[in-house]
């Protein structure tokens, strides 16, 4: 989770929403790591999660990630949470909750949905005061 916070540190300086995430696989090891992105980019879909899922089954040369682990400093928005089906992950990860545009423990729940074919185990509030902290001095600048 350190790398992630990382990650949502470097985001917030260049005015990105202070999100990061990381891919280890199952020895621990840090496949890829990204921030949001979606300003520089201009795409709503370039969110640290979905950048780091596409850059680790890059470096895999895999389409899924069976034996790997997502971690990410704001509970994943349903998009992510979907694509982290999707990808097969083991386990996600996440820092801070998002009552408001969560799709793992709030709003759509997308694990729990009937739907979902692949869900993952979920690991929810880790270093949540210092995830939450960097996304409500960001959001209180920009006020």
């Amino acid at each position: 989770m350190a790398l992630a916070l990382e990650e949502a540190r470097a985001a917030a300086a260049r005015d990105e929403v202070p999100v990061g995430a990381v891919v280890t696989d199952a020895a621990g090891r840090v496949l890829s790591c990204a921030g949001n992105e979606v300003e520089a980019r201009r795409d709503p879909s370039a969110h640290a999660e979905i950048l780091a899922l596409r850059a680790a089954a890059a470096a895999r040369g895999e389409k899924w990630l069976p034996d790997c682990t997502l971690w990410v400093t704001l509970e994943p928005c349903p998009m992510c949470a979907q694509a982290a089906s999707f990808f097969r992950l083991r386990r996600v990860v996440f820092g801070a909750y998002d009552p408001k545009g969560g799709g793992v423990e709030h709003g759509a729940r997308i694990f729990a949905a009937p739907s979902c074919h692949h869900a993952p185990e979920v690991v929810g509030g880790v270093r949540e005061t210092e995830a939450g902290a960097l996304l409500r001095n960001f959001f209180a600048r920009k006020r």
